[in-house]
């Protein structure tokens, strides 16, 4: 398989690594605890009981920002995940971080996962996968009234052989353009990893029902591909904490920012009146006053 049609379905969900952005949005450490865990899945604390000792305060939800999501270890990224609500589903662009897990052997897990798909005749390596999204995925535009979602690619020059010829709808984010693909279709679902409440789900099974499907290079992310479907949930409004599998395996984490979106929402976050779109379970979720 073409290896730029390789990279190009793997930068859909890899943001940009190392972008100046992100570390400009580093402020204070927030204050947020964490159950003891070991290496082995018996050790691994339950998701209700870790909610119930170590809710997290409104106040330090708002002190999170993407790098600091991005300098958890997975353990936490995970109890995180789980004490976290699906909030309303996004609307408008958003840019992205990665945070990759290693597997056993100590390697990036998705790089040692999309190089076992023998079928599409894959073979990456960790760097290879660490760097494809610094030059093509510039982040996500959502479509809330639609349940759409689409791909900001940067670099349309390097793709286009690959592509093909024809016009492909694009964006204009903070003055500089990107193009758009891979589309995914949005609704709540049941989360992979916590089952007490749903997340809003991406889900690119079924891309090629959607306007503007592209089969060069769409299919790649869909059924017929990579089997891509990431489930995202609000750490408050504008900041977005993810998970993607493809084929139902866990591959990486994603952050998910608007600036404009996080600015817009900080008094109303701040009152605790934000409502979830999809189903919150029948758990209450448990958020400290202090």
């Amino acid at each position: 398989m073409n290896t730029r049609l390789l990279l190009l379905a793997t930068a859909l969900m890899l943001p940009l690594s190392g972008c100046d952005k992100f570390n400009d949005w580093f402020g204070n450490k927030p204050n947020i605890a964490f159950a003891p865990a070991g290496d082995d899945y018996a050790s691994k604390p339950d998701f209700a009981q870790v909610e119930y000792a170590h809710p997290i305060p409104l106040a330090e939800l708002a002190r999170i920002t993407p790098k600091y999501l991005t300098g958890l270890n997975q353990e936490e990224l995970d109890q995180l995940y789980a004490r976290l609500g699906s909030g309303p589903i996004p609307d408008g662009p958003f840019d992205g971080q990665i945070v990759f897990p290693r597997g056993s052997s100590g390697k990036l897990r998705a790089a040692e996962i999309v190089g076992g798909l023998k079928g599409l005749g894959v073979n990456f390596k960790g760097k290879m996968l660490e760097t494809a999204g610094e030059t093509l995925w510039k982040g996500k535009v959502f479509y809330r009234e639609q349940k759409v979602l689409r791909n900001r690619i940067q670099d349309l020059a390097v793709l286009r052989p690959v592509i093909g010829p024809g016009d492909i709808p694009k964006i204009d984010v903070d003055g500089r353009d990107a193009w758009l693909l891979f589309p995914a279709k949005l609704y709540c679902g049941q989360s992979l990893i916590d089952s007490r409440r749903e997340s809003i789900i991406i889900d690119y099974a079924f891309t090629d029902e959607i306007a503007g499907y592209r089969e060069n290079p769409d299919f790649l992310a869909g059924r017929r591909g990579l089997k891509v479907r990431d489930e995202i949930r609000m750490v408050r409004p504008g900041l977005y904490l993810g998970r993607a599998y493809m084929d139902h395996a866990f591959i990486l984490n994603f952050v998910l920012y608007s600036k404009d979106v996080d600015k817009a929402g900080r008094a109303e976050f701040e009152t605790g009146q934000i409502r979830d779109d999809c189903w919150p379970g029948t758990q209450k979720r448990v958020l400290a006053t202090r």
